[in-house]
């Protein structure tokens, strides 16, 4: 079975078909980048693209950097324009598309369901945190396999800072910070969720997990086991996938 999945990000909105069955893209992504600034009519005119780059007209899944209430209601908007916060951001894409079904999750939540259903987390029990690691950090927190949505965990105070402020990539590349100086980074952040949610394991996600074998060995001193995403940077459009599905069967 195939849904379409869109993951948007502080930098890009990318998409494409995903096959459920194998939980990969059942075609090469299409991206655009984000506009700045990255308001309601803007980005749902990126995402326009990206579906019609495919002539899609099914169920779409997509992400959001944000919290999510409802299922539509945008409540957060860090690493976007602010003018999302109160909109009902489904009806808005849906319109967009032609009224197209769509079924909104948050980015990182998208993430930690395709790594749990297909990644680094199968068959995981316990406590597993997938961060996600970009523009900002997002974060997915499972217990037992199951969801709590909406932990936005790259916003606990860490050092008097947000903590994506400081140790997310954008951080990292804003610094021109060696790996090893943004590894201390995310140790820090690592070892503060640790001493919240005693983890069994952590999965880092997001773009950087392309290059884990740059920084995860100069992470010292955490007790959980750490290691990078298997779906990489496709997690999100995956995950998208997923909640439309899931969605597309219980009506």
């Amino acid at each position: 079975m195939q849904i379409f999945g869109v993951d948007i990000g502080g930098s890009g909105i990318k998409g494409a078909p995903v096959d459920l069955d194998k939980g990969d893209l059942a075609q090469e992504r299409c991206k655009v980048l984000t506009p700045h600034p990255a308001t309601p009519e803007g980005v749902a005119d990126g995402v326009k693209e990206v579906i019609d780059h495919f002539g899609w007209t099914g169920p779409v899944g997509l992400t959001f950097p944000g919290v999510i209430q409802d299922g539509a209601t945008i409540l957060t908007a860090a690493n976007v324009d602010k003018s999302w916060i109160g909109t009902d951001a489904r009806t808005l894409f849906s319109e967009k598309l032609g009224g197209l079904p769509v079924t909104l999750v948050n980015d990182a939540d998208a993430a930690g369901l395709a790594e749990m259903r297909f990644g680094a987390g199968r068959g995981r029990k316990g406590t597993v945190i997938v961060l996600t690691f970009g523009t900002g950090i997002g974060s997915a927190v499972f217990t037992d396999g199951v969801l709590v949505a909406n932990t936005e965990l790259g916003h606990v105070e860490l050092n008097g800072h947000d903590a994506e402020k400081k140790a997310s990539s954008k951080a990292k590349e804003d610094g021109d910070l060696t790996w090893e100086h943004w590894a201390r980074r995310v140790e820090k952040y690592l070892a503060h969720l640790e001493m919240l949610f005693s983890p069994e394991l952590f999965i880092i996600g997001g773009g950087v997990s392309r290059k884990a074998d740059k920084f995860l060995p100069h992470i010292k001193g955490i007790k959980a086991e750490i290691v990078p995403a298997q779906l990489q940077n496709n997690a999100g459009i995956v995950g998208a996938a997923m909640r439309a599905e899931e969605r597309a069967s219980a009506e």
